[in-house]
């Protein structure tokens, strides 16, 4: 073979190769490409934007109607519904699903309006329990849903016995109860007389659900050192259902659902 057919080929031989390189790259970039598109697609499904922008759709947000000066939400079978200090639930708002969990109540088999939960909270109260056991941590379920007419029993004896100014830092005015919604259930456990006291953060118990409770879709609603926020004292024992995907976020950003709202943006 002559010197020049043998400089022929190898010419050919390195643009094939730089073109196959040149190929690898495209490729990669391409893969990588197709991989942060899917990333961001899945980020804001998931309720967060590529940029860390939290986002929630529109159907999550309260929807409101003023009424004789109290903003009356009209969505309350809504999941993620922020009842509070501002936020009121009409007088007449009864769950439509409305079942007893099958746990540990601190009362025994009384077929009682506290024992009831909304379906989807139940089952998640029940799974939590289930993990709490498969743990060794025993629970107890004390105080779930809250009609408007117990509510206002509730608050009327507290004002009786406190005054009003003390009543409204510990119980809530009736229609601002998240009792009401069928999504919160108050827990407790031996350890602490199935009471509901704030010794409770100290109890295993305490410990197992303020880390693990997001997990199974619950927030501890009122956490310590945002009383200024939420408007209520600290509660360890207020578990307010919210779904697990909403759940994660909450805890691991350390918000109250006050602060998640103000700070979400509606998509």
């Amino acid at each position: 073979m002559n010197r020049k057919l043998i400089g022929a080929l190898i010419s050919v031989t390195l643009l094939s190769g730089c073109q196959s390189l040149q190929n690898s790259f495209t490729n990669d970039e391409g893969n990588s490409s197709k991989e942060q598109q899917t990333s961001e697609k899945q980020e804001e499904k998931n309720g967060q934007a590529a940029d860390d922008v939290l986002t929630l759709p529109a159907q999550y947000f309260n929807q409101i109607v003023e009424t004789g000066g109290k903003k009356v939400i009209q969505n309350s079978e809504n999941t993620l519904v922020l009842v509070n200090k501002t936020y009121y639930l009409s007088d007449s708002y009864i769950p439509s699903d409305l079942v007893r969990a099958n746990v540990h109540y601190s009362f025994g088999d009384e077929q009682i309006e506290k024992a009831l939960l909304r379906q989807e909270a139940a089952t998640a109260l029940e799974q939590m329990f289930n993990g709490a056991q498969a743990e060794g941590i025993e629970l107890y379920a004390v105080s779930g849903y809250r009609s408007y007419a117990r509510q206002k029993v509730l608050f009327d004896a507290e004002v009786q016995q406190h005054g009003l100014e003390k009543a409204e830092e510990a119980v809530a005015i009736p229609g601002q109860s998240e009792h009401q919604t069928g999504l919160t259930m108050d827990i407790s456990s031996r350890s602490v007389n199935l009471l509901l006291t704030q010794e409770y953060e100290n109890t295993p118990e305490g410990k197992w659900l303020a880390t693990n409770a997001h997990k199974y879709g619950f927030i501890l609603r009122y956490p310590k050192g945002k009383e200024n926020i939420t408007g209520y004292k600290y509660e360890p024992w207020h578990f307010r259902y919210v779904g697990k995907e909403f759940a994660k976020t909450i805890y691991e950003k350390g918000l109250t659902l006050e602060e998640y709202f103000n700070v979400v943006k509606e998509i």
